[in-house]
């Protein structure tokens, strides 16, 4: 005789035991099902007949006993196994329908085919043309609640021969529906059987029963009664043109199908985020919220931070950061000061480390204009002042080498002086200010540059040339420090060693000179900057795990709420790696929207900073890394309640409310 599609012995199952009562739901079951038979399942409610199915559609495993499919036992296949053989051998069609309330018609149906790794082109195809067979050509974008039940119904029956539907499994197929649309369905059926599917209708109505051409009756988890048991051409006489048995062998190279399919699965699990996100949109934003705050702060705060440096640093760096300056110095109390000559100048300006070089003849000094006294830092200089300080005028322009030669009493002064002595005058060009009494001509005003620390203003200085200061005003040569700016900004150091090995053997191996620079400080600045910068995002990234937490609370509701549907997704085929995917990517999909949203709403945030003359930089490492600190937290957060939507079991999931 020809090898039973499915064959159960000895088959038991049992709930509870340990600590809770032990019940026996099936007690020993022998059943053999061939190729193309029609057969109903008939028992009251309790009699077992719901856990035979799952059992027979591997939704269940028997606590006992050998379910042979095919010849082979699937006892030993592990969940994915079961799933790749659900996928590809049973169809499901259930009492209440079980279709995902969020998916189209169309969509409900070609979830099969998705797991099996259909090409969507192919897929879309088919779906409409079972939806067009079924009579519901013209509602397959409708969802399940815009269907009457018999409508529902049929696409249920429409996914369960998506992939073939070689075992029709049918959970009281007609229960839900009135007389009309109950007809339909078990026409349906009949149809189905013909064609050469195995049709196991469940049931406790006998009317319904009577369209199967065998009937097994349980009771109390036994089978009390079957037809074939009286006449055994009833399976002998199956339709002879059966669909061919779902090879097992096949499932070892279920890696190859898998290969192809995940690019399906995660389009169609990135839809699915998305229909769910948008139509719990309320709820959605208010998960987003979190996250949304939470980058925008990380970006602002980082921005805000690295803006802040770089007005600082470009404060200090215009003070000079590649300058050096050496002065004379007493080596000890009682030794007299080291005097920098001239000539030394001279020397210092020959090494190849020196890109310019100036001295300085300066000291505070009595400014008047008309009946106004001021007192300012009055320097002499050459004409190198404004190209190593980095110094423009704004009003007239720098003295010449003509005036340095000559001697020429000429004056640029600084905004605070212009702003103490000149406020009244319109144009200082050409205005003569008394400086220790002695005569200059204005013929600029330096741009202002404010303070580099805490002490005398910068702006609060005069500029004279040097040949005019030495004779004019102080009488002495010698220059009180010399300003050099280092050739290259990133070698300040090697500039500044330099420079001492020349003076050191220029004065005899005497340390009377020193040098002093401000690289060091602006790189402690800009370490204290960067540490700022640092605790303002780490302040920030606390919204962000806030945020995260949100994610998970949500997800774990989510998982709750859908549970039946991961029994759906189960029951059609999904893995429980496909059920991970699909939660971890809605996970993913908030911390993407929320992450693009918050980046959004920091550079709006920013503008308006920018706005208000608030020192902002964007850094698109600061982004880059607030946008993936969001997807990590998604990832991270997600992965909890998509693991606990994996590990459901199907028929838990089934009949949850």
């Amino acid at each position: 005789m020809q090898t039973p599609l499915i064959d159960l012995r000895n088959i038991r199952k049992s709930y509870g035991g340990g600590d809770t009562p032990q019940v026996d739901v099936l007690r020993g079951i022998d059943l053999s099902i061939h190729a193309g038979e029609f057969v109903a399942i008939v028992g009251a409610s309790g009699s077992g007949k719901s856990t035979l199915m799952n059992i027979l559609g591997c939704l269940d495993r028997p606590t006992s006993g050998d379910y042979l499919f095919a010849g082979e036992n699937v006892a030993q296949l592990d969940s994915d196994e079961l799933a790749w053989l659900r996928r590809e051998a049973f169809g499901f069609v259930f009492q209440g329908y079980h279709l995902i309330p969020s998916a189209s018609a169309q969509e409900n149906v070609e979830m099969p085919a998705i797991y099996a790794g259909t090409p969507p082109a192919e897929r879309h195809a088919r779906a409409a043309a079972l939806l067009e067979r079924l009579g519901l050509s013209d509602r397959t974008g409708n969802r399940p609640h815009q269907l009457s039940g018999g409508q529902q119904q049929r696409v249920s029956i429409a996914r369960a021969l998506m992939n073939g539907g070689h075992i029709i499994l049918a959970d009281e197929p007609t229960g839900a529906l009135d007389s009309h649309s109950g007809a339909e369905v078990m026409t349906l059926l009949d149809e189905l059987a013909s064609q050469g599917h195995v049709v196991i209708l469940i049931t406790h109505d006998r009317e319904v029963a009577a369209r199967a051409k065998r009937i097994i009756e349980i009771r109390d988890g036994e089978i009390i009664s079957d037809t074939a048991d009286h006449d055994p051409s009833v399976q002998t006489s199956a339709n002879s043109g059966a669909l061919q048995a779902v090879d097992l062998r096949q499932r070892l190279v279920d890696g190859s199908e898998a290969s192809g399919a995940w690019k399906g699965e995660l389009l169609e699990a990135i839809q699915a985020a998305w229909r769910v996100m948008w139509i719990n949109r309320f709820r959605t934003a208010l998960t987003l919220l979190g996250i949304v705050i939470g980058v925008a702060s990380v970006v602002v705060m980082l921005a805000v931070g690295e803006g802040s440096k770089r007005q600082v640093m470009a404060q200090m760096g215009a003070f000079g950061s590649n300058i050096i300056y050496l002065s004379g110095h007493s080596p000890n109390p009682r030794a007299p000061m080291g005097i920098i000559t001239l000539d030394e100048v001279a020397a210092v300006a020959a090494l190849p480390q020196v890109k310019r070089i100036m001295p300085v003849n300066g000291a505070e000094a009595g400014v008047r204009y008309g009946n106004r006294d001021y007192m300012a830092y009055v320097g002499g200089n050459d004409t190198n002042f404004p190209h190593i300080f980095n110094w423009p005028v704004v009003e007239g322009s720098y003295f010449s080498d003509a005036d340095e030669h000559s001697a020429a009493a000429v004056a640029v002064i600084g905004r605070k002086v212009r702003e103490k002595l000149l406020h009244d005058v319109a144009n200082p060009i050409g205005q003569y200010i008394l400086i220790e009494n002695v005569p200059f001509q204005v013929v600029g005003v330096l741009i202002g540059k404010g303070a580099s620390s805490g002490d005398q203003d910068s702006d609060d200085r005069i500029a004279v040339p040097y040949s005019a200061a030495s004779t004019r005003l102080f009488g002495s040569r010698n220059p009180e420090y010399v300003a050099i700016a280092a050739a290259d900004a990133s070698k300040v150091k090697e500039a500044e060693q330099a420079i001492d090995e020349l003076m050191l053997h220029l004065h005899n191996g005497k340390r009377d000179y020193q040098l002093t620079n401000n690289a060091a400080m602006i790189q402690a600045e800009a370490r204290t900057q960067n540490t700022l910068s640092l605790m303002l995002g780490a302040i920030a990234a606390i919204s962000l795990l806030v945020g995260g937490i949100g994610v998970m609370n949500i997800m774990l509701m989510t998982v709750r709420e859908r549970t039946r549907e991961i029994g759906i997704r189960m029951a059609t085929g999904a893995r429980q790696r496909d059920i991970l995917r699909q939660f971890l990517t809605e996970a993913v999909m908030l911390s993407v929207v929320g992450g693009l949203t918050g980046i959004a709403l920091a550079l709006l945030i920013g503008g308006v900073l920018i706005l208000s003359e608030v020192a902002v930089a964007f850094s698109l490492i600061a982004v880059a890394g607030a946008f993936a600190c969001a997807l990590v937290t998604g990832v991270i957060f997600g992965f909890m309640p998509a693991r606990k939507a994996a590990r459901l079991d199907p028929v838990t999931a089934l009949t949850s409310e």
